[in-house]
């Protein structure tokens, strides 16, 4: 049997660092990782729980890769295993199941599996606790996108009413600043120009829990040659305090641009969802950041049909979102979670209120996304753009405050960082040409 093995991922930034992980060492031990789509000899499905339709799709994927092949072996892992190994263990087909505390041990796994040639019986099961567990070495040196996640923290210890994960996840634990300056510094040499220091709660990443302040490890990593783009996973709006602003704005390679996680616009229903700030927070901070930083864009999540949300609740979402204008707005339905305060609160609000207000503020997002591009597009045309992918026609990439721009081109530009005029808008991205560096330099707009 061939040891060609298929890696799905499912869920957040710090699930796709992880099972770039496990591809590096599966590849150190001699597998060969191909595309999940393939027809493998194994399967491992990396799982994500924050939402019932993240629970699905994780078992429909489980279903898929036995399918496919059903003599393959099949490795879960994740979240959702960590949350609930009896259904995936109620599925046929499973070797081997593990939570959160241990990913890397799929490998071993399936170097035994291999050694053994057969399948398990019955799934093996390592699901340990996650509540004391510490931060999991693991690290890469190549990414296969030219903006690389580095996982620097990992577990939550907000409770928030909705959410899961703490349970998936555990408390609170940050990776040693000198595993991640090494990290950083191996995927620079590798060619990887934009770096995504990322976790489960990015911004509790402190001394306290092993690492050192935020914005220190951003200033180290800042002066790492290579790195041309700095770049933080979803963050706490509390975390934009005048100290953390006024450090990170006089770095010259963090991007402007940052993902806050909102969730409501509404101080009842934030208060209802135990979040740490109000809506006088949020605007204090976003209003700090663009003082700090003129060029700055914005995205968010926003969660709609909360227990509770009256339409009036609704209303204030909208016109904060009308506010503050994010480049991104990212809009899920609430999903009740067996194991959550929320999930026993009164006023659960129904299938179809949830469906329209989930509508209303997605079409308020793409026009304030529109109304942004054309914005750019009169007022600062001239950007530098980091290309990432090309179809044979058109090379595709990102501004600093993240737009999407496409260009004509004849060939890749994958990891080139290349002077771009914005000259239309095409859907939710702008179209773009080269201009030579002459020109860029002597247009003020920039």
């Amino acid at each position: 049997m061939d040891k060609t093995v298929g890696i799905y991922t499912l869920g957040c930034k710090v699930n796709q660092y992880e099972s770039e992980a496990i591809k590096k060492l599966l590849e150190e031990k001699g597998f060969t990782v191909t595309d999940e789509n393939d027809i493998c000899s194994a399967y491992i499905i990396n799982t994500c729980t924050v939402t019932g339709e993240s629970d699905r799709k994780a078992r429909q994927f489980i279903r898929r890769a036995i399918t496919k092949n059903p003599d393959a072996y099949i490795l879960v892992t994740g979240c959702f295993s960590q949350i609930s190994p009896e259904s995936i263990a109620a599925i046929d087909g499973v070797d081997y199941i593990c939570g959160n505390t241990d990913k890397l041990s799929v490998v071993s796994e399936l170097e035994a599996l291999f050694d053994i040639g057969k399948k398990n019986n019955a799934p093996k099961i390592s699901v340990k606790d996650i509540e004391n567990a510490p931060f999991e070495k693991m690290s890469i040196d190549s990414f296969r996108r030219t903006r690389a996640y580095i996982k620097i923290e990992d577990g939550c210890e907000s409770n928030c009413t909705y959410c899961i994960i703490p349970k998936a996840r555990g408390k609170i634990r940050s990776k040693a600043p000198e595993d991640v300056i090494a990290e950083a510094k191996a995927l620079a040499e590798s060619g990887c120009p934009e770096i995504v220091l990322t976790g489960i709660e990015t911004s509790a990443y402190s001394e306290k829990s092993g690492g050192c302040a935020l914005e220190d490890l951003t200033a180290m990593i800042n002066g790492i040659d290579g790195v041309e783009r700095i770049r933080y996973g979803s963050l706490d709006p509390s975390i934009m305090r005048e100290d953390f602003v006024k450090k990170i704005s006089s770095l010259d390679k963090v991007a402007p641009h940052f993902h806050i996680s909102l969730q409501s616009g509404c101080n009842d229903v934030l208060f209802s969802m135990k979040r740490k700030y109000n809506t006088d927070i949020i605007r204090r901070n976003v209003s700090r950041v663009r003082s700090y930083m003129p060029n700055v864009q914005f995205s968010t999540d926003i969660i709609v049909g909360f227990p509770g949300e009256s339409d009036e609740n609704f209303r204030e979402t909208l016109e904060l979102i009308k506010e503050l204008r994010f480049l991104n707005l990212h809009v899920f339905a609430y999903s009740k979670r067996v194991g959550t305060p929320a999930a026993m609160m009164k006023d659960q609000i129904d299938k179809e209120t949830k469906k329209a207000r989930s509508a209303e503020l997605i079409a308020l997002g793409k026009k304030i996304h529109n109304e942004i591009l054309q914005e750019q597009i009169e007022k600062n045309p001239y950007q530098k753009v980091l290309f990432e992918t090309f179809d044979g026609k058109y090379a595709y990439g990102h501004t600093e405050s993240f737009i999407e721009v496409k260009v004509p081109s004849k060939c890749s530009m994958h990891a080139m960082i290349k002077n771009v005029k914005l000259t239309d808008i095409c859907g939710e991205l702008c179209m773009g040409s080269l201009v030579t560096e002459d020109t860029f330099s002597d247009k003020s707009e920039y």
